[in-house]
């Protein structure tokens, strides 16, 4: 009986570990003392006077991410696929686990990879970071609409441009591929004004062209990307704060874990004298 109940508590003792504060923060100065010692590595004259101490370094960062995974997934007891349904702790699992291979062979340069993505990792231990990052994952869907149509308007005014001004400047009108070149210069409101003056002579109304295509496409098209953005964003918190039920309920369940094994010893202490 006391066999079967000790996997329980070693789960139980993770899940602790794995929810405090304390392991979070150690987790976090791990990823950014990893950092550390791949800046120092990528100084070749840094490398090779601490050339031992950065290997026993590494070495002992390698462990204690291996450590940590291993208290993350012994909370989970003996449901470990629980720990793979969320695509974080999957990303991590596969950064450190890829980071164990060797360094030399034909492996290594995805080795040093994984070595590399571990700084990442920041994101997954940081909360507002994997907001950010799933606000963008969820946005490449809607922000697609956005560049077809940001392309529709660069094919229009190219051809436009081409049509109009293609004698005045063959250098930057001459065909659609160098319109659509100096239209995403215009885009990026860096030296229109010389585009604007080289076809000015002779037509007058060369500044509607322009103020137009600046007006719909700039504050237009980048307003759609901050309203994507944002729409996006409020869904992810939403999605956010409907998982906290489930962290609530897990919580819970830590707490009826730890009383149960509370009314366990009481029980054993009292039927001790007795028997």
């Amino acid at each position: 009986m006391r066999r079967a109940r000790r996997p329980a508590r070693a789960a139980a003792w993770c899940r602790r570990l794995a929810a405090s504060r304390g392991f979070h923060d150690a987790v976090v100065a791990l990823i950014l003392a990893s950092a550390a010692v791949l800046a120092l590595l990528s100084f070749p004259e840094l490398a090779a006077r601490f050339a031992t101490p950065l290997a026993i370094a590494s070495v002992a960062i390698q462990a204690l991410f291996v450590l940590e995974i291993a208290i993350r997934l012994g909370a989970h007891g003996r449901r470990p696929r629980a720990f793979f349904r969320d695509p974080w702790n999957v990303f991590d699992f596969l950064v450190v686990a890829l980071s164990l291979l060797p360094a030399s062979g034909p492996l290594a340069a995805l080795a040093r990879l994984a070595r590399v993505a571990r700084v990442a990792r920041l994101v997954s231990a940081l909360p507002d970071l994997r907001l950010i990052v799933g606000t963008m994952l969820r946005s490449i869907p809607s922000i697609g609409h956005v560049l077809m149509l940001l392309s529709l308007l660069l094919f229009v005014y190219g051809v436009l441009g081409v049509k109009l001004f293609g004698e005045a400047d063959p250098q930057r009108w001459l065909h659609l591929g160098r319109a659509a070149e100096t239209l995403f210069q215009v885009l990026t409101l860096e030296g229109w004004a010389e585009v604007l003056a080289e076809v000015r002579p002779g037509r007058p109304w060369a500044w509607f062209y322009f103020a137009s295509f600046i007006f719909v496409a700039v504050f237009v098209v980048v307003n759609l990307f901050v309203a994507v953005m944002i729409n996006n964003l409020e869904k992810a918190k939403r999605d956010e704060a409907r998982r906290e039920p489930g962290d609530d309920r897990e919580r819970l369940r830590c707490e009826l874990v730890r009383l149960r094994e509370g009314l366990e010893r009481l029980e054993t202490l009292a039927s001790g004298p007795g028997r």
